[in-house]
């Protein structure tokens, strides 16, 4: 079938490639190999170095050009602006991550500079500062997901190599729009420059304004998927935009996924931008990469040839060095491993070697040595850091009890018993266990403090910990001190009280509210008209659990696939604020949480596989 002068073959061709490469790739149990690799050199297989099946098909270059664009939005998309903030609560650190990675991030820009003017004095290359950018970047889309399976995001060292990647990314797409401005030696194209980004400010503050009101959440809630219409509609305004004020439209693309980004919106939004982008356009932009490549060019010139181990060798340098910053607080294990990271490359990388060919900037030969080494390296890097860095430790969740009593205590010894929870208990030294038959067990951290207040608490690191527990006998004070403790704390809070008035006071400032009259009054109501259910909750072997998924075996995955369910059972899945009834097909993501039923050993078993 043809259209206009293309034909729907090509276009189905390379549809099907991107559809069985994870197939293949499943089946043969490489799952170390990253699909977009796999898709590029299946590119090669079928392109101009292989059997050329895909010709200048105009159906299948504006689908990878639309690839291209939604690859690019993509990647502002990633970007999380929240990463920049300081994170209220929490431990004390040694070093604050942002500015350890400004520092690193400055130093790998000036490094990356100084190894490219000496590839240019080698006679390696002639563009000093486009290397330099390609030299500096980082793969976004490789690192994260490494950082998420080894569990390093919540740690220091995570946020750091995350905060050094989000400003080579950001940093990057910006330069290399300047860097091509400045070329034209034109001062019109770079006053449009400026004047570009003016309008994207504008849009931002339009897009803000408009995400938050009624109109739009009304919108959204309906079944016309209009928050998805509303974001391909901004892509195409702004690349639009960027086209007739001569700015590059990957740049327009980027800028758009940033605006989103910075509009906060639901991780299951997200997720459907992704899927669509992901399961259809992107992949058959790197199709299409590696079908447009012309190997013998990279065999024609021995110096093209020599320059992909070189550039593999002075990305891990430039990242290395300004990396030793880390030694100061990690082992040289840790450092060396983390320039390993961030030597990947990938999008950027495609993207500046694409940009730079159609502006002649470089030559055909040489864009071909960049995509090799953009393969290479989000192929070889991530599993040498896989293979060196050491596996974080499951972090135990740190609970602070504050107030000892009879409601207090009982809890606390059971899940003391627990390996994954650490528990701290603050009472006031009068203490309050005179009222109580049941004696402390010795493996609680019981503090007793001469005041019990803020300040008291504070001095104690009482704040220091994942969930806050505020159960004293004093509803006034529980409240108060709940409130007071929120705006400095970034954790759950659970508080007790007592009084009907003041619960719902306490719900509508957003704390989690418990009280030992309304849980009689519960599980009475529970006993009479659901005993069944009763008994599972209280009895010891078959108790209720929430486990949060932290790692999946495949991309997709489905319930039926995660590993450990033989023993326990799956009751219900919560999913931001909203709940799954679970089935075999449903699809399972990172993040989610899972209400299970099962002895204590079968979930810490069912645990260890999703959470390591």
């Amino acid at each position: 079938m043809e259209h206009n002068g293309g034909s729907l073959g090509s276009l189905i061709l390379v549809v099907s490639i991107s559809f069985i490469i994870p197939v293949l790739l499943y089946q043969l149990r490489l799952r170390v190999v990253p699909v977009v690799v796999a898709e590029i050199f299946a590119g090669l297989v079928i392109g101009r170095s292989g059997f050329n099946l895909v010709g200048d098909d105009p159906w299948v270059e504006l689908l990878s050009l639309l690839g291209f664009i939604y690859l690019m939005f993509l990647s502002g998309l990633e970007i999380d602006f929240s990463s920049f903030t300081k994170q209220k609560g929490g431990k004390k650190r040694k070093y604050e991550p942002l500015t350890a990675a400004a520092v690193i991030f400055l130093g790998i820009f000036i490094l990356s500079g100084i190894l490219s003017w000496l590839l240019v004095a080698a006679g390696f290359i002639d563009r000093v500062f486009l290397t330099t950018l390609i030299i500096g970047t980082i793969s976004l889309g490789v690192v994260v997901p490494v950082l998420k399976e080894r569990k390093l995001l919540a740690t220091d060292l995570g946020q750091t190599l995350l905060l050094v990647t989000v400003l080579a990314d950001f940093f990057t797409m910006i330069l290399l729009s300047f860097y091509v401005s400045f070329l034209s030696k034109s001062m019109s194209k770079m006053l449009l420059l400026l004047l570009f980004f003016f309008l994207i400010t504008f849009i931002y503050m339009f897009v803000k304004r408009f995400a938050s009101g009624k109109a739009f959440q009304v919108l959204e809630e309906g079944s016309i998927q209009f928050g998805t219409r509303f974001i391909f509609t901004l892509i195409m305004v702004i690349v639009f935009i960027s086209e007739r004020l001569g700015v590059e439209n990957i740049l327009g693309a980027f800028l758009a996924g940033v605006i989103v980004s910075l509009i906060k919106p639901k991780k299951e939004f997200v997720h459907q931008l992704e899927s669509f982008g992901y399961g259809f356009l992107i992949p058959i932009f790197f199709v299409m990469v590696g079908a447009k490549l012309e190997l013998k060019y990279l065999f024609a010139d021995y110096k093209i040839l020599l320059s992909i181990p070189l550039l593999l060798i002075v990305m891990f340098v430039a990242k290395l060095v300004p990396l030793i910053l880390l030694k100061k607080w990690y082992n040289w294990r840790d450092v060396i491993s983390s320039a390993i990271l961030l030597s990947s490359k990938l999008s950027l990388v495609i993207a500046a070697a694409t940009l730079a060919l159609d502006l002649h900037l470089i030559s055909e030969s040489f864009h071909g040595a960049l995509i090799l080494v953009a393969i290479l390296s989000c192929l070889i890097f991530p599993i040498l850091f896989n293979k060196l860095a050491p596996k974080q430790q499951n972090k135990k969740i740190s609970i602070s009890i504050i107030g000892l009593n009879h409601i207090s205590l009982p809890v606390a010894q059971d899940l003391s018993h627990e390996t994954v929870y650490n528990i701290r208990i603050f009472t006031k030294a009068s203490s309050e266990r005179k009222e109580m038959d049941i004696q402390p067990s010795s493996l609680l951290n019981i503090y007793h403090l001469p005041q019990m207040n803020e300040a008291a608490l504070k001095e104690r690191q009482a704040f220091e910990a994942d969930i806050l527990v505020i159960a004293t006998m004093d509803d006034a004070f529980n409240a108060s001190l709940a409130k007071e403790v929120k705006a400095q704390y970034n954790g759950r809070i659970l508080v007790r009280i007592e009084s009907p008035e003041l619960q719902s006071d306490m719900v509508h400032y957003g704390f989690e509210v418990f009280s030992t009259l309304y849980a009689a009054r519960t599980v009475l109501r529970a006993l009479i008209d659901s005993p069944g259910a009763l008994k599972l909750l209280s009895e010891d072997e078959g108790m209720i659990f929430e486990v949060t998924i932290q790692h999946l075996p495949y991309r997709t995955t489905y319930l039926r696939q995660l590993p450990g369910l033989e023993h326990i059972l799956i009751l219900r899945i919560y999913r931001g604020q909203s709940f799954i009834i679970p089935h075999g097909n449903t699809e399972i993501r990172l993040g989610d949480r899972l209400l299970i039923s099962g002895n204590a050993e079968q979930v810490d078993f069912f645990r260890s596989l999703v959470t390591s």
